[in-house]
């Protein structure tokens, strides 16, 4: 019994420090919820397709799946499989896993189910990667050139910087007890421009996001929408039984 509790006890410090270690650098924004838009679904599995799926696997996701959300088969052969890949495929990266450790320090995840898996104190999942694919800033200091305000020292390269340009950090230094100062976020300062204005990156992010809600659990808005009536059905049932059991029981003393 003292192992197990000892266990419990590292494995509950453990939690906390990575926690503390990797914490919120800054807030998390709230990310549009885009996952009853077709369009904007298709056009987060364009983005996905196109600059995640290079090195990061959705291996529990087959791409026929996307007719769910408006496309035909056709339109999944012509527009989303760029290789030997079939529509019934799992959507799996071409990459080698050992090589993607060397390049990046740690082999991409699979995506599946990222929007469930990254919820935290922040804010959903879907806030957190939100908030990750739109503040990448130009570090010379990391192999990739590339950091992260929500994960800093990431090993990912910013994938859609042709998209949002190059954008620089500025801060406010603010002294803290003992004389210590602290730097925190203020606002971007933009060096290159992208291809788009920012807040049609900020709209293309919401879609790539909102498909990745979308992949976790593909019949969500199914379950939503059934669930509503479920509870009114309970809601109905719960006074006829009530009424039931008053009649049954009226001339029980």
């Amino acid at each position: 019994m003292k192992k197990i509790l000892l266990s419990l006890v590292l494995a509950f410090g453990v939690v906390a420090g990575v926690q503390a270690s990797g914490g919120d650098s800054i807030a998390w924004d709230k990310a549009p919820n885009k996952t009853n838009d077709l369009a904007a679904l298709q056009h987060g599995a364009k983005l996905f397709v196109n600059h995640c799926l290079n090195c990061h696997s959705a291996a529990y996701m087959r791409y026929n799946r996307l007719t769910d959300i408006g496309l035909t088969e056709q339109q999944i052969k012509d527009n989303l499989l760029f290789t030997t890949e079939k529509v019934g495929d799992t959507m799996k990266s071409n990459i080698d896993p050992k090589q993607a450790k060397e390049w990046f320090g740690a082999t991409p995840p699979d995506l599946t189910v990222i929007a469930r898996s990254r919820s935290g104190s922040g804010g959903s999942g879907a806030d957190y990667l939100y908030t990750y694919m739109r503040t990448f800033y130009r570090d010379e200091t990391k192999a990739t050139g590339w950091n992260n305000l929500a994960f800093p020292n990431v090993g990912m390269p910013h994938v859609l910087w042709e998209m949002q340009g190059v954008r620089k950090p500025i801060y406010e230094e603010h002294e803290g007890h003992g004389g210590h100062t602290t730097k925190v976020f203020k606002a971007w300062e933009q060096i290159t421009p992208g291809t788009v204005s920012p807040l049609e990156y900020d709209q293309a992010v919401g879609d790539l996001v909102g498909y990745l809600q979308w992949m976790g659990e593909p019949a969500q808005n199914t379950r939503v929408r059934l669930g509503v009536w479920v509870l009114l059905f309970l809601g109905c049932f719960m006074v006829i039984a009530w009424r039931l059991n008053a009649s049954f029981w009226k001339d029980i003393k």
